[in-house]
């Protein structure tokens, strides 16, 4: 399931966004602010961010530009301005794409479909398509679902990222700064992120660092996911 952050500080739109965007499958957030989103897509990166360009704290534009600066999360610009400079200016400054308002939201939501399409890796239709499964532990990237027996694990989006990926790397040690680069894909992130998220996913998954069952750390190398637990 795909997550969206919808950043719009009109309370009546952002309703109707949640309930169409929940109807078609998504996994949806929402914020008023510039800084609030800013702290969401540092904090829990969404798959695609849905940006209102009036918003009370900080324009829209620079709002923008400023999740350039830490993110290369995709962003669908909703703007009530149709002229060809300022269409222009969103595109250049990073926007990958644009709705003019007023919109349907059957229209909202083919564009995040089509964004969503357009800046998956080469590859990543196929490589998603693979269920893994290591013991009682199944996951299934295209879903974005995690199942421990019959039990679905409730992860964060960069929870489940990381245990995808190491599950993609099974029983090859993987580094922090290999994992930071691959997974988290952005500039200034700490080697104790990795730390805080694998704990995390220990928890859920009931075993503990003394006692691993999937994670293992390998000290002063990295950590991978066994296949024979």
């Amino acid at each position: 399931m795909a997550s969206v952050l919808v950043v719009e500080d009109d309370p009546v739109i952002r309703a109707a966004l949640i309930e169409v965007l929940t109807g078609q499958g998504y996994a949806v957030r929402t914020v008023h602010q510039g800084f609030e989103a800013l702290r969401e897509i540092t904090q829990d990166p969404p798959d695609i961010v849905v940006l209102d360009l009036g918003l009370p704290d900080l324009d829209g534009l620079d709002v923008l530009r400023m999740i350039r600066g830490i993110s290369r999360v995709p962003v669908l610009v909703a703007t009530a301005r149709d002229e060809d400079t300022e269409i222009i200016r969103l595109l250049n400054a990073g926007a990958d794409d644009y709705m003019v308002k007023p919109f349907s939201g059957g229209q909202l939501a083919a564009r995040i479909a089509a964004v969503l399409r357009r800046s998956a890796p080469a590859g990543a239709d196929r490589d998603r398509r693979q269920v893994v499964q290591v013991g009682e532990l199944r996951i299934d990237p295209l879903a974005r679902t995690a199942h421990l027996g019959e039990h679905e694990l409730t992860l964060t989006r960069r929870e489940f990222d990381l245990l995808a990926y190491l599950a993609a790397n099974a029983d090859q040690v993987m580094s922090r700064k290999r994992i930071l680069a691959d997974v988290w894909q952005q500039p200034y992130v700490e080697d104790q992120t990795v730390d805080v998220h694998l704990s995390a996913l220990r928890r859920k998954l009931g075993e503990k660092p003394s006692d691993p069952r999937y994670l293992h750390t390998v000290r002063g190398i990295g950590i991978k996911l066994v296949t024979t637990p």
